[in-house]
This record gives structure tokens, C-alpha cells and sequence, in this order.
């Protein structure tokens, strides 16, 4: 059975279902959108159980011709670079729909939108031809323009058409990167296991051009600075369960592509190496500062993503397998984290109307379910030992020190200033007496502790028991560094 096609294409089926159901049946959507997503979950699980943590070539591989003119194959599998980001999308995915469950307005083409947006996810971390990893990462962009645009905030239309424009440019440059290394290619082909023995032959001087469209592309996903400046507004105005998939998983397509690029084009990322450690340290530093300085609580988290997901980009600028893991584990680990943030934006958003992080004081005296999982997972998002992100930014660090020296210690500037941002939100919302204008203040109720519960174990649980995802992800990364001189 194709296992993982079944997984990749189950939220499109329960596009289809939820598409032929009556728009007056709300109930009856969510529940369908929920299942279909659930499919995916738990086949994702299963082929957890069953993947070979030995093993550094792809697994469950399926392949079906598509173009053979052009030498366009479907071709879908995992290793230890996409699984773990897999499992990631497959489970936030699956928890932003019970999110999303809240939504009252236009719910049929809501969800229909949002299991596309999975379906496209899920499709880029599995193919493994480059045109087929176009298609789906093209996919992604239109649910999410729609998302934003018709389910956001006050200026949802600004920010849809940011995110699109900005994302379609970096797109257009992957493009040029992709056919420059299908003509550098012979026979020419678009398969990434093939691409990769045969970008070992080729000159430095060969693989600095397409490494560098590459790079533009995906660092507007990342988002790198200063590339960034689609992912505020986007994060601000789109509505919570789509932030949690912004933020938790389609940042993580950037950071994939360029570690899959990589593994072809590895003289070309050796090139660029000083280029990109650079752009990492003045991300983390930035963006930490951005988020430092913000008042709102969900700008606050918004920019903080820049931050970390220059720690993703320096763990790939060290070309050393414990960078590499670094950055897939941070990847993972911040999706968790910061889809947790996003949803618990919103929660209090939904209560209060206002996300003004000095409107609020003394809330563990009136919602204690609430005040705990944000108190953790702001803990956690400033990598505190024995939550999860501690690990991924502590393996980041060990590479970066191994290749680039001294020069890290920037990066623990940002590290520092995460933790100032982080306690001083502590500080000012949970602790001390409580504001009077929210005695009322109702706690999280049943179907919010589903999402925040999953996401805070999985938290805990990558923080006590990294080799849950490490072993996955090491021996793929041993493998993929044997290129680097």
C-alpha cells in the first residue's frame, strides 16, 4: 500500500468531502476536516514506527511517471532531513483544526482552504524531484492568501497581498535555481538523488549561480533580514490557527530547501558560508530586538520567529553534522513552540480583545490553565534546559563554535535578549494581583486544552527525550555533511 501517498493526500480528499457537504452543516465539516487531517496524523505515526533510523536514503519511496519529456517524475519519500518535518506538519496541522473549530464564518471554504494548505506542506518535505517540490510549494502560497485575506484582521488585505508578492518573488528565484541545475545536469533530470551525485562533479564556480537563486527564494521564507518584512503583518493579521501553520510550519519550507539544496550544490553553500552566518547572527540579534520592543503580544511572538529562524540558518552555515541536526531539530522544536504561543495569542485575544501585553496582570490567580502553558512555552521559546529548544540551540552553538569560533558568542547575544522579552511577559501578565477588569475572565475551556496539552508534552517530551526526533534525523545529516571538504 502507498503509504505515504495515502498520508500526503488525505487532506485533499477531505478537501473534496468537505467541499460536497451542505454549507449549513457546520458541525459536519469540521468534524470531516478533522478526520481527514487525522488520517494523515496517524499514518505519520505509523511509518515512525516502521522508519529505519540506520538508514540515510530515502524511505517509503513511490515513483510514477509524470512528464517523461521533460524527465518529470512523482516521486515521493523521507529520510532524516524531511520526516521529522513530516510528523511536525502532520501534527500541528492536525491540532489547528481543533483551533479552528471557533471559526463561525464561511466554514465550508475555510476548511476546504486550510486542508489544501496541508495537503501542499505535507507534499513539499515529501517529494523528491525538484519540479514536483515547485508544484507543491506553489500550491501553498494561494490557501494562505485566502486565509489572510477573508479570515484576518483589520488589514488582512495588506497583509495577504505582502505574503503573496513577497513569497511568489522568492518563489520565482527558486525556479531559476532549479532549471539552472536540470540544464547543468546529464542526462538531465529533476530527481534529487540524482541531482546529488551529480552535483559532486561539478565546479564551485558551476554551483555559486544557482546556490544563489536558491538562497534568495528560501531565505524569504525563512524569513531572513532583511528579507522579513512580509512576516509581521502576516502573522498579526491572519487569523490564530493559520499563524500556528505560518509560524509552525511553512517558515520550515525555507529552512528545508536550503538544506536539501545544499546536499546538491555543497560547493556552492561552502561559498556562501561567511554570506550566510552573517545574515544568521544579524537575524537573531534583530529580531530578537524586534521582539523585545513590541507591546502586542502576538508581534512579539511574530518577530521572534525571525530570531530563531536565524538560529536555523546558522546551523546550516556551519556545514558540520551536528549544525545540520541543530537545524532540523530547531525547526521541529520551534514549530511546537511557537504554534503554542500563536494559539494561546488568540485564546486571550478571543476573551479580552486586546492582545496589549501591559493590558493584562496577575492572570494566574484567574486562569491558571492558561497562565501555566504560557508561562512554559515562553520559557521554553527562550530555550530554558529540559523544555525542547535548549537541545536544537545548544547543538547549533557546538557547530557554530567548531566553525566559526568566537564569532557565535553573537548568537548568544540573542539568546539573552530572548530571555529578557520572555520573563518580562512572565512578569507583567501572570504575576502579581490581578487587573480588575478581568475578575471575569473565563479559563481555557475543553477543546483549547486538547491543543495546548498536546503541544506543551511534545514540548517537555523534546526537551527530556531529544533522540525521539535525534534519531531520525543524525545519520542523514552524517551523511549529507560527507560532501563538505
Amino acid at each position: 500500500m502507498p503509504l505515504l501517498s495515502a498520508m500526503v493526500w488525505a487532506p485533499l480528499v477531505g478537501v473534496a468531502l468537505v467541499l460536497a457537504l451542505p454549507a449549513s452543516r457546520p458541525a459536519l465539516i469540521r468534524v470531516a476536516a478533522l478526520a481527514a487531517s487525522g488520517v494523515s496524523l496517524v499514518l505519520a505515526g505509523y511509518l515512525y514506527v516502521l522508519f529505519d533510523r540506520t538508514a540515510t536514503v530515502p524511505q517509503f519511496v513511490e515513483r510514477a511517471e509524470w512528464i517523461p519529456d521533460l524527465s518529470m517524475t512523482y516521486v515521493v519519500g523521507v529520510d532524516g532531513l524531511s520526516f521529522p518535518l513530516v510528523l511536525l506538519t502532520s501534527f500541528v496541522a492536525t491540532l489547528a483544526i481543533i483551533a479552528s473549530f471557533g471559526i463561525t464564518e464561511r466554514v465550508k471554504s475555510y476548511f476546504a482552504w486550510f486542508l489544501l494548505l496541508e495537503f501542499a506542506a505535507l507534499g513539499v518535505f515529501v517529494a523528491q524531484d525538484w519540479f514536483l517540490f515547485y508544484v507543491f510549494y506553489e500550491i501553498g502560497l494561494v490557501p494562505m492568501f485566502f486565509l489572510i485575506g477573508v479570515w484576518g484582521g483589520t488589514r488582512r488585505d495588506a497583509a495577504a497581498m505582502s505574503f503573496f508578492l513577497y513569497t511568489l518573488a522568492g518563489s520565482i528565484l527558486m525556479l531559476i535555481g532549479i532549471i539552472s541545475i536540470y540544464l547543468l545536469s546529464e542526462p538531465q533530470t529533476f530527481d534529487m538523488a540524482v541531482l546529488r551525485e551529480q552535483g559532486q562533479g561539478w565546479t564551485q564556480a558551476l554551483q555559486v549561480g544557482p546556490f544563489l537563486a536558491f538562497f534568495i527564494g528560501f531565505a524569504v521564507k525563512i524569513p531572513v533580514f532583511p528579507l522579513h518584512g512580509w512576516l509581521p503583518l502576516a502573522h498579526v493579521e491572519a487569523p490564530t490557527p493559520a499563524s500556528m501553520l505560518l509560524s509552525g510550519i511553512l517558515l520550515k519550507m525555507g529552512g528545508y530547501g536550503l538544506l536539501r539544496v545544499g546536499g546538491v550544490l555543497p560547493l556552492g553553500l561552502e561559498a556562501f558560508s561567511p554570506v550566510l552566518v552573517v545574515f544568521a547572527l544579524v537575524s537573531i540579534v534583530y529580531g530578537g530586538l524586534l521582539a523585545w520592543r513590541q507591546t502586542d503580544l502576538k508581534a512579539m511572538v511574530a518577530f521572534s520567529s525571525i530570531a530563531h529562524m536565524g538560529f536555523v540558518l546558522l546551523g546550516i552555515a556551519t556545514m558540520t553534522a551536528i549544525g545540520f541536526t541543530g537545524a532540523v531539530l530547531m525547526m521541529v522544536t520551534h514549530g511546537v513552540i511557537t504554534a503554542g504561543l500563536f494559539f494561546l495569542v488568540g485564546a486571550i485575544y478571543d476573551r479580552a480583545h486586546t492582545r496589549e501585553i501591559g493590558d493584562f496582570r496577575g492572570l494566574m490567580g484567574r486562569v491558571p490553565r492558561y497562565s501555566a502553558a504560557l508561562t512554559l512555552l515562553l520559557l521554553a521559546s527562550m530555550g530554558l534546559p529540559g523544555l525542547a529548544q535548549f537541545v536544537s540551540e545548544f547543538h547549533v552553538l557546538i557547530g557554530g563554535f567548531e566553525r566559526w569560533g568566537v564569532l557565535v558568542l553573537i548568537a548568544v547575544v540573542g539568546i539573552l535578549i530572548s530571555a529578557s522579552y520572555s520573563l518580562r511577559t512572565i512578569g507583567q501578565m501572570v504575576m502579581g494581583p490581578l487587573d480588575a477588569r478581568w475578575v471575569a475572565l473565563p479559563d481555557l475551556v475543553p477543546r483549547e486544552m486538547v491543543v495546548v496539552l498536546s503541544l506543551a508534552a511534545v514540548t517537555i517530551l523534546l526537551g527530556l527525550l531529544p533522540s525521539i526526533i535525534l534519531s531520525l534525523v543524525s545519520p542523514t545529516m552524517t551523511d549529507l555533511t560527507s560532501a563538505f571538504r
